[in-house]
């Protein structure tokens, strides 16, 4: 095993994006490293951990799902229906609203 010591210039960067991608710097270092110096080894082994994984809709099954409006709002709340004209209503709305 090699050791390799970053430099303040890279070490703080590696942090900072490990965490808005919610991963560790090492796990991060090391795919960028993968990706660069082994990239048919990540090709090759794609498609066997997506097959132990299963796909995102696999992971999220317990937390989402369909909700139809009109469990809530007799005849439904057609909140899809002309959403850019309630959007730029709304902002109109809100502009006025400051300059009384």
């Amino acid at each position: 095993m090699t050791v390799i010591t970053l430099p303040p210039d890279i070490e703080g960067p590696l942090a900072e994006e490990a965490r808005r991608q919610g991963t560790t710097p090492e796990l991060l270092a090391l795919d960028s490293l993968r990706e660069r110096f082994a990239p048919s080894s990540v090709t090759e082994a794609a498609p066997e951990e997506s097959e132990k994984e299963g796909t995102l809709a696999d992971f999220l099954s317990g937390y989402i799902g369909v909700l139809h409006s009109s469990e809530h709002v007799a005849g439904g709340a057609r909140m899809s229906e002309d959403s850019g004209k309630k959007f730029a209503a709304g902002m109109v709305k809100r502009r006025q609203e400051r300059r009384l």
